[in-house]
């Protein structure tokens, strides 16, 4: 089937056009700039839309195998093409963890069935994996994630030695959680002594605090400087830990750090209204820091927005402080996120598309996705910039049925997202399409 979007506003390699595309067979056949339309089985008009590439998110937790409850590969990935979301890799702390490659391929084999947009999935670092990390296939796995902190059981690495060890074993990008534990350790028992389990919630950055985050950040940073390994800081919340990167161009790099849309949107002073809902780690800090990471995201030193989508059920987000897990979903979000805060001249849009469409796919070598080219998979998202999109409960496409933004009201709507060329979400409606999605290939040496 051939399908034209004609009279588009593209945004699209830092610039800004109207145009046409033809997609046929899962890609971008040509890109027309004049009137001569070729034939096609459907035509969208897009007059007074913008057309982007899909968006890459390089870190979810989807929750499956083990934590079905919450979220599951069918549920996020739907809610993922709703908010324009084509492509996304996910996290290794399912139950059982992705610490072998028998889990591995299992996760494959449910997404290969269940997911309706493309699908990528790390590897998950433990103290006593490392045989098999040398060997991992570079061209199917997304990345070594690496708990350098904030996590249980056996993904928690956060011996020297051992760290450096994987850092050197790894032939792939290495991504990290980095947080001091014993830091943060150290801090939550001054508040359980004080408050007992009912810490007020405002007190999540004192907890895991600034200086917990740059700690193993920095330790990050010059065990990759040490190894020369490829390294890819994730979630970065502070104004500290800006320090350790490079506004070189991402081409450029060996080591690199993302932003999550959350530390972008939020400051500490929403705890007072938002409370537990917000309770990520690591944790919204000040408007100093969130200022600061915005004004790191425009000069180039944070490469890649993400979202960190992890989903838990409200009622579990309703304990107290310390039995309230950390995390919340988001991917539904995130672009509308990033939009408005173009619209309010935090980052240009050209810049958007940037950090969350080309640099995912450039850091991660991510074969023909990523951007508007020809003969790229038509992974693609049309957006309605004149219409007001609110957050509400019955819009909402997450299996836990909540969100941190409801009552939000955002100035764009993803009207279509298409993945491999068919057409999976389309005026607020979800098309099921068995074989649309596909697993992500990395083009590595």
């Amino acid at each position: 089937m051939k399908i034209l979007i004609k009279n588009a506003t593209i945004i699209n390699e830092g610039k800004r056009f109207e145009a046409s595309l033809l997609i046929k067979n899962e890609r971008i056949i040509s890109l027309i700039i004049d009137d001569n339309y070729p034939e096609a089985d459907r035509i969208i008009d897009a007059k007074g839309k913008y057309l982007i590439p899909g968006i890459i998110d390089d870190q979810v937790h989807f929750r499956q195998p083990g934590m079905e409850k919450k979220a599951d590969i069918y549920s996020e990935s739907r809610a993922a093409a709703g908010g324009g979301v084509t492509s996304y890799m996910e996290m290794p702390n399912t139950n059982p963890p992705t610490t072998d490659m028998q889990r591995f391929q299992e996760k494959l084999q449910i997404a290969a069935t269940d997911s309706l947009v493309n699908y990528g999935f790390y590897f998950g670092a433990t103290e006593n994996n490392i045989k098999i990390i040398e060997s991992l296939p570079a061209n199917q796995v997304a990345g070594l994630k690496i708990f350098m902190g904030s996590s249980t059981g056996n993904l928690l690495v956060n011996k020297p030695e051992i760290l450096e060890r994987i850092f050197k074993a790894s032939p792939i990008l290495i991504a990290t959680h980095s947080e001091d534990d014993s830091i943060i350790q150290a801090n939550l028992q001054q508040y359980l002594k004080k408050y007992g389990d009912d810490i007020p919630v405002k007190y999540h950055p004192a907890i895991r605090s600034a200086e917990a985050c740059y700690r193993s950040s920095a330790m990050a940073v010059e065990l990759a400087a040490k190894t020369n390994a490829n390294l890819h800081v994730l979630h970065l919340s502070t104004e500290k830990e800006m320090d350790l990167f490079s506004n070189a161009p991402i081409q450029d790099k060996k080591i690199t750090a993302e932003v999550c849309a959350h530390h972008l949107w939020f400051s500490e002073q929403d705890y007072e209204e938002k409370g537990t809902q917000i309770k990520w780690n690591p944790a919204i800090k000040s408007q100093n820091d969130r200022d600061a990471l915005r004004k790191a995201l425009k000069s180039g030193k944070l490469d890649i927005v993400a979202t960190d989508h992890a989903p838990h059920l409200l009622s579990e987000k309703q304990n107290p402080y310390t039995f309230a897990p950390s995390g919340a979903p988001l991917v539904q979000h995130s672009l509308q996120i990033l939009l408005e805060l173009a619209s309010q001249g935090v980052i240009s849009q050209e810049s958007v598309i940037e950090k969350m469409c080309h640099n995912p796919a450039i850091r991660f070598q991510v074969k023909d996705r990523g951007f508007i080219r020809e003969n790229y998979f038509a992974d693609l998202v049309l957006i309605d910039p004149s219409a007001n999109y609110t957050v509400k409960k019955n819009n909402l496409l997450y299996k836990c049925g909540w969100s941190p933004l409801e009552g939000q009201q955002f100035q764009h709507e993803i009207v279509m997202t298409m993945v491999n060329g068919n057409i999976v979400w389309e005026n607020n409606t979800l098309i099921e399409h068995a074989s649309a999605a596909k697993a992500l290939v990395f083009e590595r040496n």
